[in-house]
């Protein structure tokens, strides 16, 4: 039901100054129910809005403060679409970041990944959707080897994707007035609609390893 979200309040970039730097103990307990109200409760009223647009965003998680003065600067969200397949949001003073992420994978999974990227048909596909991602704006990065994996010929022609070990896609969608609107819910909706081809690649071809 949309509705739920109304914007950051502008408030919330106040709360988000006064924690820069290394903010002592004192300090951040002073703003932690502010924090909480102003920048991640209008996170999760984000997420649920999200994800009333589309089933395929509800296994979402709006993260903590933890210790580290960064979790306290930086609010994160994920939404999970498949094993270690995430989107992931981040607002901060910034604004507001967007990236689609396949990491951390478990084992087996890169070899999954290397040989759907060397099979011509799958393969190219990743190519041309990164390629179309990458005109989009977002940042194409990951854990890449520096050499070539073993089994695969080092002059194949998709030989930068066979070299990762992650993928990621990432970009910033700005730090303006509609932040603090309705309107954000639909910004994020077209990135993710950006990302969409890239994460269900990955989504059908680098799964849970047996």
């Amino acid at each position: 039901m949309r509705g739920q979200f109304t914007g950051w309040p502008e408030q919330a970039m106040d709360v988000l100054w006064q924690l820069q730097g290394e903010p002592t103990h004192e300090t951040r307990e002073r703003y932690r129910a502010d924090r909480e109200r102003l920048v991640r409760q209008p996170m999760i009223a984000l997420l649920n809005e999200v994800a009333d647009t589309d089933p395929r965003y509800e296994d979402f998680s709006v993260w903590h403060y933890r210790t580290d003065s960064w979790w306290w600067q930086h609010q994160g969200a994920v939404i999970r679409l498949g094993r270690k397949i995430e989107i992931g949001l981040r607002f901060s003073l910034d604004g507001l970041r967007i990236q689609g992420a396949w990491w951390y994978p478990d084992p087996g999974q890169v070899d999954m990944f290397r040989k759907a990227v060397a099979s011509e048909g799958s393969g190219r596909e990743l190519s041309a959707i990164v390629e179309d991602v990458r005109k989009k704006g977002y940042d194409i990065s990951g854990d890449v080897m520096k050499r070539p994996p073993r089994g695969y010929p080092t002059d194949h022609s998709r030989t930068n994707l066979l070299h990762h070990r992650s993928l990621i896609a990432a970009r910033s969608l700005g730090c303006e007035e509609w932040l603090h609107t309705p309107e954000a819910v639909d910004r994020v909706l077209s990135a993710a609609a950006d990302l969409d081809a890239l994460l269900m690649w990955l989504v059908r071809h680098v799964k849970r390893a047996a």
